[in-house]
């Protein structure tokens, strides 16, 4: 009798470590090991891909680095080819240039669209938006803000013959560029209007040579506080709000990844791109800092 007690214990004890080993087993099977991170070759993205890559490493992932891709052409294929698993795009960008649709203004009917086209057609996923929009903008001077009260686009088409404009290549003749501007808003008459290389056209404004030119609206140039960023008031760039895209096996098989990677994307907005970007571009810090700077003063990682 009291070897069939015995042998029942061991038998109960037996099942109990067996449930338990298989519960752990699964727990282990449903983590994704690796994650690889690309970003495209600027360095807004750059800052992104980072912080995402630091976010998941401090979370315990192993995490391969797949940084400085090249454009968005490169950086798309590349997840649809498994060679990355997640890179930060732009709602704009994915509407306009991966999927070739008419343009929008509204950034839910964007998001929408481009959520569900990529789930279809690729089966990736759009996680959720930050708030960094960077469209494209106009800026002007202080200085010339202030003199003839220019504080959107409408303003400045209306004071377009005082204004001596700064544009870069392709934008006098692209139908994003100047030509929809004047069929959007009338007038955008300049009094000048020159070309200039993208890294010289702040530049050029800060010294009193120009008065206004085409932006990209998180330019670290732009928290220089004798520039001035227009609102667009008749919306006439779609928007191109920050989102990761990530493989839909990734987080299907660890819904996680998706966690810590919105999590990080709460904190973003235009301002804080902003900002971010002045250190690399301006300040010369190496990015690789300014993203874990950043988000160990949101808590996100540990310091």
């Amino acid at each position: 009798m009291k070897k069939v007690i015995l042998a029942g214990i061991i038998l109960v004890l037996a099942l109990s470590l067996a449930a338990c080993g298989s519960g752990s087993g699964s727990g282990s099977s449903n983590k994704v090991e690796t994650v690889t991170i690309g970003s495209k070759n600027f360095t807004e993205s750059l800052i992104l891909g980072e912080m995402y890559a630091d976010a998941l490493e401090n979370a315990g992932y192993k995490v391969n680095r797949k940084l400085n891709l090249g454009g968005t052409l490169v950086a798309h294929q590349s997840l649809v080819d498994g060679q990355i698993d997640m890179y930060p795009e732009y709602t704009g960008t994915g509407l306009l240039n991966i999927l070739k649709r008419d343009k929008a203004t509204d950034a839910d009917e964007v998001y929408d669209t481009v959520s569900r086209a990529y789930k279809d057609k690729w089966n990736l996923v759009w996680l959720e938006p930050t708030q960094a929009n960077d469209s494209q903008g106009l800026a002007v001077t202080k200085t010339v803000s202030d003199k003839y009260n220019i504080h959107t686009y409408s303003d400045l088409a209306k004071a377009a013959p005082n204004i001596r404009f700064a544009a870069t290549p392709e934008f006098n003749e692209r139908p994003d560029g100047l030509k929809g501007l004047q069929e959007a808003y009338g007038g955008f008459k300049f009094k000048s209007n020159k070309l200039f290389d993208y890294g010289i056209k702040y530049n050029v404004l800060l010294q009193g040579k120009e008065d206004a030119t085409v932006a990209f609206t998180t330019d670290g140039q732009l928290t220089d506080k004798n520039l001035v960023l227009l609102e667009d008031d008749k919306h006439f760039y779609p928007p191109y709000y920050v989102c990761p895209v990530i493989r839909n096996s990734v987080i299907k098989k660890d819904p996680k990844v998706a966690d810590i990677i919105n999590k990080v994307s709460a904190e973003l907005d235009s301002k804080v791109m902003q900002e971010l970007n002045a250190k690399v571009d301006i300040d010369k810090q190496k990015y690789q800092q300014v993203a874990k700077d950043f988000l160990v003063e949101h808590d996100l990682i540990k310091g």
